[in-house]
């Protein structure tokens, strides 16, 4: 097993927050405290910028999210603004701002089917927006069960699903429930601020990473009970693993990847890491073993860590130190 880094993308001013592929492999998007947002593309063996976004919003941009037809793209900004931009017209321009949010946007997901964006904020609250055509977004619900920030919010690989990572340390599980969405599981067990979360291949189970420098694995199991009052969701979610004594800081940024089965996390610790289960474990306790780390991987903090979706071992990590990185994970 390797980790070989393969490209270094320089261009933002300041630190890099989040960094995003498209559906096609083809197109990386950046953005970050120099309140831009970056299109990166290869052109032979090398990766150039082919576009910079730089006139939507006021403050930092944090999340940047590619919607699933890879032609749109969402940013949220502390100026408690999320943009949306499209390049029907040959260039990315912003064909909407949506407002509503009381304080910084965190994050931003699209669902599976582009038919919902979901949102999260500093003011604590998850709303979730539905878009009836290109450049057309409605509040379809407002969800504030999450005492504290909200930092991170994943839909489901295939189902209308939600899930929130927060500074409560906790996870909240969101569904529809006819016209309102309702908190359908809150799974706790992390003792501190839960950065990102994020879904496996299958929807069945979610990693997720916190301030207290552990990896939890948690598992959906059907059930015919209610969980919550309101919620008839018919299942419930145990923490099935713990990885923990890998990381020596707070752990910011965790994706696992669906061609692979690896998990790869980012932290405070300058370094990323990447995971891969033991195949012969049992399901329900699962082992997961460090395969590979890069101590340090930048010279400051990981903020976001991103596989591919097409190409198989690529890498992409972004970082307080302005750059952004690709590495291939090799398993041969």
């Amino acid at each position: 097993m390797s980790i070989t880094n393969v490209s270094v993308l320089s261009g933002h001013t300041d630190r890099v927050w989040s960094v995003d592929w498209n559906h096609t492999g083809k197109n990386l998007a950046s953005c970050g405290t120099d309140k831009t947002v970056r299109i990166w593309g290869n052109e032979g063996k090398n990766w150039i910028c082919k576009a910079i976004l730089a006139e939507g919003h006021r403050r930092a941009i944090r999340r940047v999210s590619w919607s699933p037809c890879g032609t749109r793209l969402a940013t949220a900004s502390f100026d408690a603004t999320i943009c949306i931009w499209d390049k029907k017209s040959g260039e990315f321009e912003c064909v909407a701002t949506l407002e509503g949010h009381e304080n910084e946007v965190k994050a931003a997901s699209w669902s599976a089917s582009g038919s919902f964006l979901a949102t999260c904020s500093r003011d604590k609250s998850v709303w979730v927006w539905e878009t009836y055509d290109e450049d057309d977004f409605e509040c379809a619900g407002v969800v504030t069960s999450h005492t504290q920030d909200v930092k991170d919010i994943k839909w489901h690989p295939n189902e209308d699903i939600l899930a929130s990572a927060s500074y409560d340390d906790t996870i909240k599980v969101f569904e529809a429930d006819e016209d309102e969405w309702v908190t359908a599981a809150t799974l706790e067990g992390h003792s501190s601020t839960v950065w990102s979360i994020t879904w496996d291949k299958t929807g069945d189970r979610l990693a997720s990473v916190s301030d207290d420098k552990t990896v939890k694995i948690w598992k959906r199991f059907k059930t015919g009970n209610i969980l919550n009052i309101g919620s008839n969701s018919k299942y419930t979610w145990k923490c099935v693993c713990t990885l923990s004594g890998f990381h020596t800081r707070t752990i910011f940024s965790v994706d696992w990847c669906h061609l692979t089965g690896l998990i790869a996390t980012g932290a405070a610790d300058d370094s990323i890491q990447v995971f891969k289960e033991d195949e012969k474990s049992d399901p329900d306790q699962p082992n997961f073993d460090l395969l590979c780390r890069v101590n340090q991987s930048h010279s400051q903090d990981v903020n976001c860590v991103s596989w591919n979706p097409v190409v198989q071992g690529l890498l992409a990590t972004a970082s307080d130190d302005c750059d952004i990185k690709l590495w291939n994970v090799s398993c041969n």
